[in-house]
């Protein structure tokens, strides 16, 4: 159906697009506001313009969902659609902090078939972290098959974040790259075992890692412990949930009474 090694080139060459005016080389970059506290950045544009040529060459077929165009309701109408975050983690690239990276995911009829990020300024025995998955297949970074976290246990799991609130407090807090991409890849990793907002988000965040991280062998859910549907008319959903499958319901019922508060 589609060339995966052609999409792995393209979405490496996105990532190497984004990299030459990333600010963490050197690079002066044109920076402003979407919305209030909503920057973009030059590279944002240049790499969803990259993509979108592209990928369209590659899939004609399939419907275009991007957070850097203007979403027209036609790709409802088609069975196969790119979901694109050209930079996600904007804040990391402006900041010249490696937490960024370029989201590509093919989703049919709802569900992901293809997911993969590109983090060219994180290196891994000296070449440019890349993320890939194909559903029923697996998952790997670069080229090394992923196993996701088995944790048992709820408390003492691992969270990238910055600081947790008090009713977390037996949770370990680890790194936390701005990208929700990258952070949910991180329990595909087995650097994390946990994962969880309690904020609305957007398909396109997250429809590339949770596929990496679901092939992977992780739970994946919304905030309140549904499965998450892509492609739909409305392109968000509440929260997102990643972790070691064992500690999944566990994790649904601590967040229960903070998501249905904060997400109905």
């Amino acid at each position: 159906m589609i060339d995966r090694a052609r999409l792995e080139q393209i979405v490496r060459q996105a990532g190497a697009t984004a990299l030459a005016t990333w600010p963490g080389h050197g690079h002066a970059l044109e920076v402003w506001d979407k919305s209030p506290n909503n920057p973009v950045c030059a590279a944002d544009i240049a790499v969803d313009a990259f993509l979108k040529r592209e990928l369209g060459a590659l899939l004609p077929s399939a419907g275009w969902l991007s957070e850097e165009t203007v979403d027209h309701p036609e790709r409802l109408e088609r069975g196969l659609c790119w979901l694109v975050d050209p930079i996600d983690g904007t804040r990391d690239f402006i900041g010249g902090r490696p937490g960024w990276a370029v989201s590509v995911a093919l989703v049919s009829e709802g569900r992901p078939l293809f997911g993969m990020l590109a983090a060219p300024a994180r290196l891994i025995e000296g070449e440019p972290e890349f993320w890939s998955a194909e559903a029923g297949q697996g998952a790997w970074r670069n080229g090394v098959a992923l196993t996701a976290s088995r944790r048992l246990a709820l408390a003492g799991s691992r969270v990238p974040a910055d600081a947790l609130p008090g009713p977390d407090a037996d949770l370990v807090t680890v790194y936390k790259p701005n990208s929700i991409a990258l952070r949910i890849a991180m329990v595909a990793a087995n650097e994390a075992d946990l994962l969880a907002t309690l904020r609305w988000g957007f398909e396109w965040d997250v429809a590339a890692a949770t596929l990496i991280a679901r092939e992977a062998g992780a739970a994946v859910s919304d905030a309140f412990g549904q499965p998450l549907a892509y492609n739909k008319r409305d392109p968000r959903a509440f929260g997102v949930l990643v972790t070691a499958p064992a500690i999944h319901e566990a994790a649904v019922e601590r967040l229960a009474e903070r998501a249905e508060k904060l997400g109905r």
